[in-house]
């Protein structure tokens, strides 16, 4: 019995010993990473290459943790340094978007012209979004991805992700009972305090910002000289802040992705491996219209109405691009977005600091078209015929969502279920999509950020300010 003891001790301490040195290698590999993104010499690289950098090594980084089992470690010391990026980059968002517009409004001497920017923002931010809902409708008729999904997957689906369903549910439901003008409601805060501390209410920060910076249009004297001064000082040192923050990108992308991996791997590649395969053609579905729609659409829409080289337009969003595809965030990649925008593109703070704001609210070329591939993948998969009534009500109707989607991960799924209701889809096909939306909303986001600042330039050339 005791020499039974002494083997199991004996087993037992070199377990303990083996998993300990292997501990240390993945951690001193982890930090030797960290090391070389974070020593890069800042003028050897461009900003897009150290972030391309971060994100390669990220993916290399996940999909090695998953292989070796170190997804507790990554959680636990990769992931957070993610988390703070983002944080960083919430936290200027608003401070960024309150003083760009007041900075960019009341530079304007005629105040018509802010009417007519916001009018013409508008109108095109509806039509790219309505474009980008026949696109995403036309290829999923075409491909026609639910009519091979299998049945038993559909079950399995729908009984795992029964929870997330019903509470994205009761949420679409208390959106959907609201009156039609409630959005018009919403954007008037009650306490711009409270609106300021929430990066959901972009829309009620954007209106009294923009009240702000029409009043100081329009009243005269010394005294706002001096608040006109003092918002130019701040707007220089937000400015600085996001270059720091940006020192930080390369990392922040590296933690967000191999996190991702290893979240969605959870303990190996098969269970998620079956996920793929089963919903390849979906996934397949949804990419080939938002690529469309990014690298077709938008830059035959700048060459035609921007007058700008579509390589020279891609260029010079890239670094906003892959800030968006990590994150998720439209919002969160407010910052990154203008700075491009306005440094890259040439665009106007005036222009920009109105336009890209209300994109990242109302804009979402790329969640439309999504919401329209899933809602008619999910019909195809129940064996329902859309008729041509319904497609058209679809296209009407994630328009209308896109407007009302805040820019975080996620929104776009509690839009889909109003989709879905609307003509008369069950909600339950939700599950179905569940397990691919957090790669597909990584490109989505790249989408509805390339398309605010695709407008940003058309409004600017309409102007006569580009």
């Amino acid at each position: 019995m005791t020499k039974m003891l002494e083997v199991a001790a004996v087993a037992a301490t070199k377990n303990i010993l083996y998993l300990f040195r292997k501990a240390v290698h993945v951690g001193s590999l982890f930090f030797y990473i960290l090391q070389q993104i974070f020593t890069m010499k800042r003028k050897s690289l461009p900003l897009y290459a150290k972030i391309l950098i971060g994100m390669v090594l990220g993916l290399f980084w996940g999909l090695l943790a998953v292989w070796i089992g170190a997804g507790k470690f990554t959680v636990d010391w990769v992931k957070p340094f993610g988390v703070i990026f983002l944080n960083l980059l919430k936290l200027i968002a608003i401070p960024l978007i309150f003083v760009s517009l007041v900075k960019g409004i009341s530079s304007l001497s005629d105040i018509t012209r802010l009417s007519r920017i916001g009018l013409k923002t508008i109108a095109i931010y509806l039509g790219t979004t309505i474009l980008a809902v026949f696109i995403g409708l036309t290829i999923v008729n075409i491909v026609k991805p639910g009519n091979v999904f299998p049945q038993e997957k559909r079950a399995e689906l729908l009984e795992k992700y029964a929870g997330t369903v019903q509470s994205k549910s009761n949420e679409a439901k208390s959106v959907k009972e609201k009156s039609p003008l409630s959005i018009v409601v919403d954007m008037v805060p009650e306490n711009i305090v409270n609106a300021a501390s929430d990066n959901k209410n972009m829309l009620q920060v954007i209106l009294f910002a923009a009240l702000f910076g029409i009043a100081m249009t329009l009243s005269k004297g010394a005294n706002v000289i001096i608040v006109t001064n003092f918002f130019d000082g701040l707007n220089d040192i937000i400015l600085k802040i996001i270059d720091i923050i940006m020192l930080f990108a390369p990392i922040g992308v590296f933690a967000l992705l191999a996190s991702l991996i290893v979240d969605f791997a959870g303990e190996g590649f098969a269970g998620s491996g079956n996920f793929f395969i089963s919903l390849g053609l979906y996934t397949i579905t949804v990419v080939l219209g938002l690529l469309f729609v990014l690298l077709i659409l938008y830059p035959l829409l700048v060459r035609i109405f921007g007058k700008i080289a579509p390589l020279t337009f891609l260029k010079g969003i890239f670094p906003a691009q892959l800030v968006a595809f990590s994150s998720s965030s439209s919002a969160a990649t407010l910052p990154v977005t203008m700075e491009q925008v306005e440094r890259e593109l040439k665009v106007p703070k005036q222009v920009s600091s109105f336009v890209l704001p209300v994109g990242a609210t109302i804009n979402m070329d790329g969640t439309s078209l999504y919401q329209a591939v899933a809602a008619v993948f999910i019909a195809q998969v129940f064996g329902l015929h859309l008729s041509l009534v319904q497609q058209l009500t679809i296209v009407i109707t994630a328009t209308m969502a896109s407007i009302g989607a805040a820019g975080v991960p996620g929104a776009g799924i509690i839009m889909l279920l109003i989709v879905l209701n609307s003509v008369g889809i069950p909600v339950e096909g939700l599950a179905l999509i569940l397990a691919v939306d957090r790669p597909l909303d990584m490109l989505r986001t790249v989408v509805n950020v390339t398309g605010d600042a695709m407008v940003s330039i058309f409004v600017a050339k309409s102007e006569k300010l580009l």
